[in-house]
């Protein structure tokens, strides 16, 4: 079982992003004029690629962005979007509508570093990598449900969900790793099970990344910098992810990062 994964690891821009203010789960601003015109962009940037499925955090935001992208898109204007709660930004507690600058002077005051300490009433690293895996589980699942079903359907041999030339056209130039779309996974995406378009927040998929890399052993871009891997992504920055399940093993994922947190479509 083999899918596409893409990642829109943080929505568009808020008021309270430009501000520098923490929004958390407690914060539901909607996308700023900047935010929807950054959506727009993504959305013209992977208005070729065909999805299957649309997930988003429920949090306005995402949904705003989700809806956006979805509305530039050649091929499923009409999918439609399932919002997760699982997709929701780390909870910061007691830190949430006050300015950055304060979780860092509480996360000094605690004797921690900025990224690992939890206000009062927050959410732990551990708890935002549970809830990315439990999410990321629940999509493999669904790829081998589809396999299956296509299978029951059509006999083992026809190909999932009739992958076209449609989904193989991907916007990715110079920027990235051309070996991670030639030979094995172009082979692969003739027999796609599902192109999944995720929408979700910035500290939340830097944790489900380095879930991704330290549990999983994803394989990532050659160019990519250790700073690049745990730097949170820009507002409407793309990851793509090729994910194969052999035999239908959910235990086992190959991984391999195509692109983390490009942006150049902004």
């Amino acid at each position: 079982s083999i899918f596409f994964l893409f990642i829109i690891s943080f929505s568009g821009e808020t008021r309270y992003n430009k501000d520098k203010i923490l929004q958390g789960q407690g914060v539901d601003e909607p996308l700023s004029a900047t935010g929807f015109r950054q959506a727009d962009a993504a959305g013209l940037f992977l208005s070729n690629v065909k999805f299957t499925h649309v997930f988003s955090s429920d949090l306005l935001r995402a949904k705003q962005t989700a809806a956006t992208i979805l509305g530039k898109n050649k091929f499923c204007k009409d999918l439609e979007i399932k919002y997760d709660a699982r997709l929701r930004e780390r909870k910061y507690g007691v830190a949430e509508g006050r300015p950055l600058t304060d979780l860092k002077a509480m996360a000094k005051a605690a004797g921690e570093q900025c990224p690992s300490f939890t206000p009062s009433g927050g959410e732990t690293l551990d708890e935002v990598r549970e809830r990315a895996r439990d999410f990321f589980e629940f999509l493999c699942q669904l790829a081998v449900e589809l396999e299956h079903k296509e299978q029951d359907m059509h006999g083992a041999a026809s190909s999932s969900l009739g992958a076209s030339d449609e989904q193989l056209v991907f916007p990715w130039t110079n920027h990235c790793s051309e070996a991670e779309l030639s030979s094995d996974n172009g082979g692969a995406s003739k027999i796609l099970d599902a192109n999944i378009l995720v929408v979700s927040h910035g500290a939340y998929m830097r944790n489900w990344i380095g879930y991704f890399v330290s549990d999983l052993n994803c394989t990532l871009p050659t160019n990519l910098t250790k700073s690049q891997l745990s730097s949170v992504s820009p507002n409407t920055g793309v990851s793509h992810f090729v994910i194969k399940l052999e035999n239908g093993n959910l235990l086992k994922p190959e991984i391999t990062c195509v692109c983390l947190n490009q942006d150049s479509h902004l």
